[in-house]
C-alpha cells in the first residue's frame, strides 16, 4: 500500500485510507480471524485524516477488538497515512444497522448474535457449514512439507469417526492447515450429503459459548454442537486462559468422540506445547494423531506460485517463479501476497512478467529480507538461543552441545538466505561444503521426525523473519 491512491482521489480519502488498511490486514491475518473480526468493521474517518472511528456491531465485539486487534488497526493506519492518527471505536448506530440486510433490530438489543449469522453468510456454498467449497484436496497443493497430513486428511475424510481421531493439525501461519480441514469438510459432504459438518474458529466457538452464557441457551448450544458428525475447528491454541469455553469444548469433545463423530483441529504449536489450556484437554488433543505441517520447500513453492498464477488466468514463466520461491520462504500466504503484487505491477506497468519486473515488484520486501537474514544474524540467535558462544560457531570444538547448534545453524544459513553450500562452510571457520550439506540433510531429517526439534526450529524462523 502507497499513498498514491489516497492523494489522487481527494474525495473519497478517508475511505480510500480505511479500505487500504483493511485489504492490509486481509493479507497479514488468518482468513478465519480476518472474516470474523474485521470484515464487517465499517469506519468514518475525517477530511484531515487525525481520527479514525472504527463501528463495531456490539459490545462485546468492540472490547474484543479493542484488546486484540486497536494497536494493530492503529499502527498500520499510521503507517499508511504518515502522521499520527486517533482511533475510536463506537457501537453501529441504529439507522445503519436498519438498512443492513444481516439484521433488522439495533445492535445493543442482540449483543451476540450477529457473530454466527454473518460468519454463515460469507459460507461460499450459501449453507451453515461455514465451509468454502474452492478448498479441495484437488486445489492443495502437495509436498513433502504437507504429504503426512494430506493423507492422513484423505483417511479421515474417507472413514470419519474411525483412525485418527481427533485429527491434530499444527504449524506456522500460512501454511495450509485450514485449506486441509475444508478439504476435510468437503470430501466427506460430496460422499455423505446429509452430514452434519461445521467448520468453526475458535474464536467464534468462544462467542458462541459467551452468548450462550449470557442468554442461558445452553441447551440449544449443545444440540448444536453435540449433533455434528465432523467438527472443524482452527487455531485452539485462542482458547488459552478462557476457563468456560474450555469446559465447553471439553464437553462437546466427549459428547461427539462418544457417537464416533470426528473432531479436526489446528494449532500454531503442538498439543503439548499449549499453554494456559488445561491439561484434560491437553491430553485429549494428544490422543489421536498429531501432524505437523512445515514452511514448503522450494520445489513446492514454485508449484504453487505457477498453479495460482494459473487460476488468475496468467502463465507465469517458470524461472520467474523459482525467483519468487527462493526470495518467499516462510509461508503459502506470504507467497500469494508476493503473486498479488507481481501480478498488479505488471497490469498497472503493461509489461511481462520477468524476472526483473519481479524484482522491482518485490524490491520492498527482497530489501527487508536481505537487511534482517544474513549467515551472521543467524549464527548470533542459534548461538543466543542454545546459550553458547558466538566463537563456537567458528571453532573446531566437536561436543554436542556445540557441535548440535552449529548443524542448526547451518542448516537455517541454506533454507533462509541465498549464500551456496561453499560460502556457508566458508563463513562456519572455513568448513567444506561437504559438511555443510551433511547438517542440512542431517537436521532437515530429523525435523520432520523429532516434534521438540522442529519446535525450536519454527522458534528461530520466526525471530530471525521478524
Amino acid at each position: 500500500m502507497t499513498e498514491g491512491p489516497f492523494a489522487s482521489h481527494p474525495g473519497s480519502i478517508g475511505q480510500g485510507l480505511w479500505q487500504a488498511c483493511v485489504d492490509q490486514l486481509a493479507q497479514e491475518l488468518p482468513e478465519p480471524q480476518f472474516n470474523t473480526w474485521i470484515k464487517p468493521l465499517s469506519a468514518q474517518v475525517t477530511d484531515d485524516l487525525t481520527k479514525v472511528t472504527i463501528f463495531v456491531a456490539n459490545r462485546f465485539k468492540l472490547d474484543w477488538i479493542r484488546a486484540q486487534y486497536s494497536s494493530r488497526i492503529s499502527n498500520m493506519l499510521e503507517k499508511l497515512s504518515g502522521q499520527s492518527i486517533q482511533i475510536e471505536l463506537a457501537i453501529t448506530p441504529r439507522e445503519p444497522v436498519a438498512k443492513n440486510a444481516n439484521s433488522q433490530k439495533p445492535p445493543e438489543s442482540m449483543p451476540l448474535e450477529e457473530a454466527p449469522e454473518l460468519s454463515e453468510e460469507r459460507a461460499p456454498n450459501g449453507s451453515k457449514n461455514r465451509l468454502n467449497s474452492a478448498l479441495t484436496f484437488d486445489t492443495l497443493v502437495e509436498g513433502t512439507a504437507n504429504r503426512m497430513a494430506r493423507a492422513a486428511a484423505m483417511h479421515v475424510a474417507g472413514m470419519p469417526g474411525h483412525l485418527y481421531n481427533p485429527l491434530f493439525i499444527y504449524g506456522g501461519v500460512g501454511l495450509g492447515k485450514t485449506h486441509l480441514m475444508h478439504a476435510v469438510g468437503n470430501r466427506l459432504l460430496a460422499d455423505m450429503p446429509t452430514a452434519k459438518v461445521l467448520y468453526i474458529h475458535a474464536e467464534q466457538f468462544v462467542s458462541d459459548v459467551v452468548k450462550a452464557y449470557q442468554r442461558k441457551t445452553f441447551d440449544e448450544f449443545k444440540e448444536r454442537y453435540h449433533s455434528l458428525d465432523l467438527l472443524l475447528i482452527d487455531d485452539v491454541q485462542f482458547f488459552a486462559n478462557k476457563e468456560r469455553t474450555q469446559e465447553e469444548f471439553f464437553n462437546a469433545f466427549e459428547a461427539l468422540l462418544a457417537k464416533k463423530s470426528h473432531i479436526v483441529m489446528t494449532s500454531d504449536t503442538y498439543p503439548k506445547g499449549l499453554t494456559d489450556i488445561h491439561e484434560r484437554l491437553v491430553s485429549r488433543f494428544d490422543s489421536g494423531l498429531t501432524v505437523a505441517i512445515e514452511p514448503p520447500e522450494l520445489e513446492m513453492r514454485v508449484a504453487i506460485l505457477i498453479n495460482k498464477a494459473r487460476v488468475e488466468g496468467i502463465e507465469m514463466p517458470e524461472e520467474v517463479a523459482f525467483f519468487v520461491a527462493k526470495n518467499v520462504r516462510s509461508n503459502v500466504r506470504e507467497l500469494e501476497g508476493a503473486l498479488r503484487k507481481i501480478l498488479a505491477y505488471s497490469r498497472f506497468n503493461q509489461k511481462e512478467i520477468s524476472i526483473l519486473l519481479a524484482r522491482e515488484a518485490l524490491r520492498d520486501l527482497l530489501s527487508i529480507q536481505n537487511r534482517q537474514i544474513s549467515v551472521e544474524n543467524i549464527q548470533k540467535t542459534v548461538a543466543d538461543y542454545y546459550k553458547i558462544k558466538i566463537a563456537d560457531m567458528y571453532s573446531k570444538k566437536r561436543p554436542a552441545s556445540i557441535a548440535r547448534p552449529r548443524q542448526i545453524a547451518m542448516y537455517l544459513a541454506k533454507e533462509l538466505t541465498q549464500k551456496s553450500l561453499p560460502e556457508i562452510g566458508e563463513l562456519f571457520g572455513g568448513r567444506d561444503h561437504t559438511t555443510v550439506l551433511h547438517a542440512v540433510r542431517k537436521i532437515g531429517g530429523e525435523r520432520q521426525q523429532m516434534t521438540e526439534l522442529n519446535q525450536q526450529l519454527h522458534v528461530l524462523e520466526q525471530t530471525l523473519k521478524g
